[in-house]
């Protein structure tokens, strides 16, 4: 087979409706359009119009808060800690600090702090110190007979 006898499934590709090239097209004239009228014509849209009437998403009342500067945390599983411990990229007899886990790449940046979740497998005995902690995560981590300290002021804990 050569690159120029290559071709499609049949019924794979379908050409394009050319609208509005004349009476014989059968699509001439205002090419399925319709006569006159908002949507007839180019660049409108109107989504959400209601023909006048006042719209839902305005008769219904405004619920909810928006945090103008919400603390934002890089997350990390214990199995992708896990993991670097296997592959011998983190010392697991050492303590494992947010710098250290931005050093060997395990995660890219801190942003507000570090926050470890318990998805995934331990079995390392580590120390770990980061910004805040899920309670299944601080479990896991003595429960391998490891410690997990929590220095962040904001102790999320799920």
């Amino acid at each position: 087979m050569k690159l120029n006898e290559l071709s499609d499934n049949p019924g794979a590709t379908k050409s394009r409706k050319r609208v509005g090239r004349g009476p014989g097209s059968g699509i001439g004239k205002m090419g399925g359009r319709g006569i006159k009228g908002q949507k007839s014509r180019s660049g409108v849209a109107i989504n959400g119009y209601e023909g006048g009437q006042m719209p839902l998403y305005q008769r219904l009342p405004k619920r909810g808060f928006n945090v103008p500067n919400p603390k934002r945390y890089a997350v990390i599983n214990l199995g992708l800690i896990q993991k670097f411990i296997d592959a011998g990229k983190l010392d697991a007899s050492s303590d494992i600090t947010e710098d250290t886990l931005v050093e060997t790449g395990v995660i890219r940046r801190k942003r507000d702090g570090i926050r470890v979740l318990a998805k995934g497998e331990i079995t390392a005995a580590v120390k770990l110190s980061v910004t805040g902690a899920s309670k299944g995560a601080v479990e896991a981590v003595e429960k391998a007979g490891g410690s997990l300290t929590v220095t962040g002021a904001a102790e999320a804990a799920e």
